[in-house]
């Protein structure tokens, strides 16, 4: 199946309640993965844009603070039914830009939308404190308050859910927002904004701008706002905790999840989660099945299962029915593949499905799902993230000698652990140095109200995303203490 593109969209940036062009008038393009053909030609803002973006969320800031907590539930919900009945269409456009089959585009669509309706009730349930005094003439009591205007910077691999994790826990708390997505899925944004405001924002409340560094750069450190949210790699993570200087941020970085396989797994469980965990989004999950590490005594079955899982895979147009697995989004995802196998085969590891790019397709961006087996502890794909189609088994003597491994990573985001013990089960769960631990589950499960995000002291992230987590992420503490001595009636 072909889908071609006869005219690219002429699309704009929304600043201050208006469809606006970049001031330098710079553009760039959005190109399909899948066929390589331009879908959307861009304004690519530079610091002037991204200024005035700040500007106009600064200025819009009093129409959502004020509306009242549950007028904004009721804004996140009716963006959420604008989100649901335009999910097939968006569907077809997310697929063609970002890559994914459209039954993925359509779940993640359907994930965000409940996204805004969790947000919505959420802030309704926002309890706060009231603290006893020693003093009989006070009472103190805590507010949250939103922190004003909120930085947004979001990647391109689930670029409908992952703004949405932040935009509906920003705005459903009072909170202005200056949104710059990943550029090769810039088009899809529009789609998302154009939801959100058929829902009713008020104007200038959610701001899109699109560009590079430089503009994200400017609304990071711009003193006009207040709390910086961010999706993406680590290495750009801690340059955005360095700009962001005082202001509050919610970084939700890279991981390279261990997957535990014990030798008294149900190894149908553990194969179909661990696939499940390398080859959904072709890989490209924050939390896919990075490495894994599985005891000798049944690394055979789990090696002929995973090969059996990836020969299964139907690599093709993701607008095909029939396709389970689209094009990579970009040449940096698919180079890095390539980087990963070589090294990896260059250090003893060889290669047992897979291992290069799919020929015959419209862009070299389609990769074959891939498994490595005997893969070596210090390898590129032991120590980074790979972001691909690629299940890297590290066989193992012990539970012991998994956990150490799994531990001897600079990221710690999530893992999972398969095994038919309690005692296995607790004992990994509490020493694995990983924000979640997915327990007879691929590591890439993910409910949207469980907190989500990074073990302290490695690289994968600064806070909890999920559920009530982001809501409190969004906003501020603030004590108050009354004197009844004044006080009249």
């Amino acid at each position: 199946m072909k889908e071609t593109v006869a005219k690219p969209s002429q699309l704009l940036m929304h600043v201050g309640g208006r469809w606006v062009g970049s001031a330098g008038g710079a553009t760039f393009q959005s190109v399909s993965p899948v066929t390589g053909e331009t879908l959307a030609v861009l304004p690519k803002a530079d610091r002037e844009d991204a200024r005035a973006a700040v500007a106009a969320a600064n200025s819009a800031r009093p129409r959502i603070a004020d509306m009242p907590v549950f007028d904004r539930a009721r804004l996140c919900q009716r963006i959420a039914e604008a989100l649901e009945s335009r999910a097939p269409r968006m569907a077809r456009e997310l697929s063609m830009e970002q890559g994914k089959p459209v039954s993925e585009a359509e779940s993640e669509i359907r994930f965000a939308a409940e996204l805004y309706r969790d947000a919505g009730e959420n802030v309704k349930r926002m309890e706060t404190a009231l603290i006893p005094s020693p003093d009989p003439s006070k009472r103190i009591f805590t507010l949250r308050q939103p922190h004003g205007v909120v930085a947004v910077l979001t990647p391109w691999n689930y670029p409908v859910g992952i703004p949405s994790e932040y935009l509906a826990a920003s705005v459903a708390s009072g909170n202005a927002v200056v949104w710059k997505p990943a550029p090769t899925t810039s088009l899809i944004a529009v789609r998302l904004l154009e939801a959100i405001l058929e829902a009713g924002m008020p104007e200038g409340v959610v701001n899109l701008i699109f560009g590079d560094a430089e503009a994200g750069d400017e609304i990071v450190s711009n003193p006009g706002t207040h709390a910086v949210g961010f999706t993406g790699s680590s290495a750009t993570g801690n340059l955005i905790a360095q700009r962001a200087g005082a202001k509050p941020v919610l970084l939700e970085l890279g991981g390279n999840g261990p997957t535990i396989i014990l030798d008294d797994a149900d190894l149908e469980a553990a194969v179909k989660g661990t696939a499940f965990g390398c080859f959904s989004n072709a890989g490209q999950i924050c939390q896919s099945s990075e490495r894994i590490l599985v005891s000798e005594h049944v690394h055979d079955d789990v090696l002929h299962g995973l090969v059996e899982s990836a020969r299964a895979i139907k690599v093709g147009n993701p607008l095909d029915p029939a396709t389970t697995m689209g094009p990579l989004n970009n040449e940096g995802v698919a180079g890095k593949m390539d980087d990963h196998v070589r090294d990896a085969v260059a250090t003893g590891a060889s290669v047992a499905f897979g291992g290069r790019r799919a020929e015959g397709f419209p862009t070299p961006l389609y990769y074959e799902p891939t498994v490595i087996d005997g893969v070596k502890p210090g390898s590129l794909i032991d120590l980074e993230e790979t972001f691909g189609p690629i299940a890297p088994l590290i066989p193992v003597k012990d539970m012991d000698e998994a956990i150490a491994l799994a531990n001897d990573c600079q990221l710690g985001l999530c893992a999972a652990v398969y095994t038919s013990s309690l005692r296995k089960a607790f004992h990994c769960a509490e020493r694995l140095q990983c924000g979640v631990v997915n327990v007879n589950e691929t590591p890439a499960y993910w409910d949207g109200r469980t907190p989500f995000g990074g073990y302290s002291g490695k690289g994968s992230g600064v806070g909890r995303l999920g559920g009530m987590a982001t809501v409190h992420a969004m906003t501020q503490v603030k004590s108050v203490v009354l004197d009844l001595h004044n006080v009249r009636g």
